[in-house]
């Protein structure tokens, strides 16, 4: 990690990666780079459904590769990159046909380090195999939910999943929430876990800093007007006066409270509940 000199008090708690160490170009790939506008947490109606996001610092997107359709040619890993849309690196993937992709990395891979994507590959690091062909406590990143579908599943900075058993034509992996899933075992998944472990001991350390990265503030509920907010309204700061924790919508949030929807397409395929709060213990990791 990097710390600061603390010539303010924000300065003073403020760390941040030392990207020098890790990463080998700050020019990304010409062909794979694309302009565009952030959508700011805002559908294809303009209208906002994800609060709190809004400005921060100019982005261009990298075309990352999620699909791995490329089978049993080998790719060698060409620079390790910062992508600013993602908190993981990024590195160059060379194909021995020619072809350049931006990849997902794993921990531990460097440049010239060689992967492949085959049903037949070695279990180790940024190799990619159906889940079926994956040893049991086996660590692995950018898991698919789908033949030959994208990688959906633990893909931030220091994540991964762990296969925990395999079962008829499913295989059960644990996921970074502690929930237990079992998805289809012809879907593919790539070994290791995702690189820039360090990225959630970084300190914001000032308010400014978040507004860069696209994040606006948050306001209590007991400080916003009745129309607002259920918390809403009083002289004074108070308590929300509600027996129930209550979302700005009226839904059940706090402690205790399951806010999944009772029946979710998906509930088939959970074999155990994530744990919460002091209940979860240790991480995978």
């Amino acid at each position: 990690m990097k710390t600061y000199k603390p010539t303010s008090k924000s300065r003073r708690s403020m760390t941040g990666i030392n990207y020098r160490d890790f990463l080998t170009t700050n020019t990304p790939h010409k062909a794979l780079v694309s302009g565009g506008k952030r959508d700011a947490g805002r559908n294809n109606y303009g209208r906002i459904t994800v609060r709190h996001q809004g400005g921060g610092h100019k982005r261009s997107f990298r075309d990352v590769d999620f699909v791995y359709n490329k089978f049993d040619i080998p790719a060698k890993i060409a620079s390790v990159e910062y992508d600013p849309n993602r908190s993981g690196f990024i590195g160059l993937a060379v194909y021995a046909d020619g072809e350049k992709r931006y990849v997902l990395l794993p921990q531990s891979v460097k440049v010239g380090h060689t992967f492949l994507v085959s049903e037949k590959a070695p279990v180790l690091p940024a190799n990619r195999l159906p889940l079926r062909a994956i040893p049991v406590d086996t660590f692995v990143y950018n898991v698919a939910l789908k033949p030959n579908g994208p990688g959906l599943i633990a893909r931030s900075a220091g994540n991964s999943a762990k296969v925990k058993a395999q079962e008829g034509n499913y295989t059960f992996i644990e996921l970074p929430s502690t929930e237990v899933r079992k998805v289809i075992n012809t879907a593919w998944a790539t070994i290791g876990m995702v690189s820039n472990e360090e990225n959630h001991l970084v300190s914001i350390g000032k308010a400014g800093r978040s507004r860069w990265l696209g994040i606006r503030p948050t306001v209590r509920g007991g400080a916003q007007n009745p129309p607002d907010h259920p918390y809403g309204g009083g002289e004074g700061r108070q308590g929300r006066g509600l027996r129930r924790a209550k979302t700005r919508w009226g839904k059940p949030s706090g402690k205790g409270q399951k806010t999944r929807t009772p029946k979710k397409y998906s509930n088939v395929f959970i074999i155990s509940r994530r744990k919460v709060g002091s209940k979860r213990g240790t991480a995978l990791h």
